[in-house]
């Protein structure tokens, strides 16, 4: 799984459908209770004036016309259930049909400014698809010899992209990942990620090494504040980690910029991967002597490295403490690499009791085991 596992908007979305399934039929099945309840009750019960609640109730799944039409239905309805009674026509009819016009036309009306917002909210959910697949997109399952699989869930119920963010790519002679986070939420925090995002993509490839991409990164966000120093990027800052993991050797170098310590799995043991002397988060440089360590260690086939940020370890439970992921990573050390993502969405929102506060990103890196595809082994 390298897509952004498992979320609760699958549920929401069926559940949706069957709000919308069960909200269609309720004005239908109000008109045929009202008649069945009308007919096998006493005259003096006058349940036929309950129809006028029909135009009312569709207005909130049908159409305009289904609106309309529905409502004209139970209009003739009205009329059939004053014959049928035998009662005098013209006052009381015209009197009951005159109020479910009125209502019909009313409901017709809110019917018309609901489809209006479906539609837009539906036009601006397809623009957020088509920037999240140009801004943040999910990350290839493989990178030479690199395996990938994310978990990426936004804060925001409906939104998309939020201020964690991600890049992969294959560079001659070894791969380069970052993870991040951005301080803050909203519009603001997504704006930084794009910038960094940005640099990231630009750099990468040319940059000699993990501190000389971390100086670039810095300077994207100073030129983007230095281009709009009214915009939030100008002010927010960002904790980072970049991964370096070379061709053909068994080693990661790792830059961490005040972001959470990944987590290192070497068969059933999982270490965090603590670095001395961590660097600052980006666009904080200027506070303190710019510096980079750069820490080296083991990573061979099989061994997995999971970075993560701080909506994961932050989590906390009912009593308020944080989510034991160091203790959850050790119980899924057998799991395979490719259910990692959906094992942690799972156990983050029961822990959370459902509800994440934050956003959350987690991306497990694993060095393959066999032979890169297209190549043979060495």
């Amino acid at each position: 799984m390298h897509a952004a596992g498992p979320r609760p908007r699958p549920r929401l979305a069926t559940a949706t459908r069957t709000q919308v399934t069960l909200g269609r039929a309720l004005p239908v099945l109000v008109m045929v209770l009202v008649v069945v309840a009308d007919l096998v009750t006493p005259d003096s019960e006058r349940l036929d004036r309950l129809l006028i609640t029909v135009p009312a109730l569709a207005a909130a799944t049908w159409s305009v016309y289904g609106t309309i039409g529905l409502g004209l239905a139970a209009m003739a309805l009205r009329a059939v259930l004053v014959i049928v009674r035998g009662e005098p026509v013209a006052a009381e009819l015209l009197a009951s049909e005159s109020l479910i016009l009125g209502i019909t036309a009313a409901s017709a009306w809110v019917s018309a400014v609901r489809t209006r917002r479906e539609r837009d909210l539906a036009e601006v959910t397809a623009v957020a698809d088509v920037v999240q697949r140009v801004v943040l997109r999910p990350p290839p399952p493989r990178l030479g010899p690199v395996e990938l699989h994310l978990l990426y869930v936004a804060a925001a119920a409906k939104a998309r992209i939020g201020g964690d963010f991600y890049e992969a790519v294959q560079i001659p002679g070894a791969v380069r990942i970052m993870l991040g986070d951005v301080q803050g939420k909203g519009l603001g925090a997504v704006e930084t990620a794009s910038v960094l995002l940005g640099a990231f993509r630009s750099t990468a490839y040319d940059a000699p090494d993990l501190p000389a991409l971390a100086d670039r990164l810095d300077e994207g966000l100073a030129r983007y504040a230095a281009w709009d120093p009214d915009s939030d990027a100008a002010e927010r800052f960002a904790t980072v980690v970049l991964v370096e993991l070379p061709d053909g050797r068994d080693t990661a170098r790792l830059l961490n910029c005040g972001h959470p310590a990944p987590l290192l799995q070497h068969g059933t043991e999982v270490t965090p991967v603590e670095v001395a002397d961590p660097s600052l988060p980006l666009n904080l440089a200027g506070l303190a002597d710019s510096h980079h360590r750069v820490e080296e260690f083991p990573f061979g086939p099989g061994d997995r490295l999971l970075l993560y940020t701080d909506g994961v370890s932050e989590t906390r439970d009912r009593a308020g403490v944080f989510y034991p992921l160091e203790e959850r990573a050790r119980q899924w050390a057998a799991a395979p690499s490719d259910r990692i993502p959906e094992l942690l969405h799972r156990d983050l929102a029961a822990y959370g009791d459902g509800d994440l506060d934050d956003d959350v990103a987690a991306l497990l890196v694993v060095r393959a085991e066999g032979p890169v595809a297209g190549e043979s082994p060495r």
